[in-house]
């Protein structure tokens, strides 16, 4: 069954398919690091009250995990389809990297 198309009517059904998009090491490192890249990127905004941090941070967000997914997942990003339930996983996934629940290389 190709899940690429289905439309996930809970973030607890679309998370487990989130997690197989990024299955790939550097695809989740890639990730990491854009989204450590938007923290820093608000934390300078909120510090300079410079706008241009706020153009950078979607800019690093997106610019690394699209690396990730296109370069070495082979994949879509499901943001194509489910932006909102794909942001969240951005930051799910961030999370139970940092603090070590899931690790940088799938099982």
């Amino acid at each position: 069954m190709n899940t690429e198309y289905i439309k996930y009517n809970s973030f607890a059904e679309f998370y487990p398919f989130y997690l197989t998009e990024h299955r790939h090491r550097i695809c989740r490192q890639l990730h990491f690091i854009g989204s450590t890249l938007v923290l820093v990127c608000l934390v300078s905004f909120f510090i300079s009250g410079a706008g241009m941090w706020l153009v950078a941070a979607p800019v690093c967000g997106y610019g690394f995990a699209w690396i990730g997914h296109f370069g070495f997942e082979k994949n879509k990003p499901a943001s194509f389809k489910q932006p909102l339930y794909s942001f969240m996983g951005d930051w799910l996934m961030y999370w139970q990297l940092l603090t070590g629940k899931i690790g940088f290389q799938a099982n």
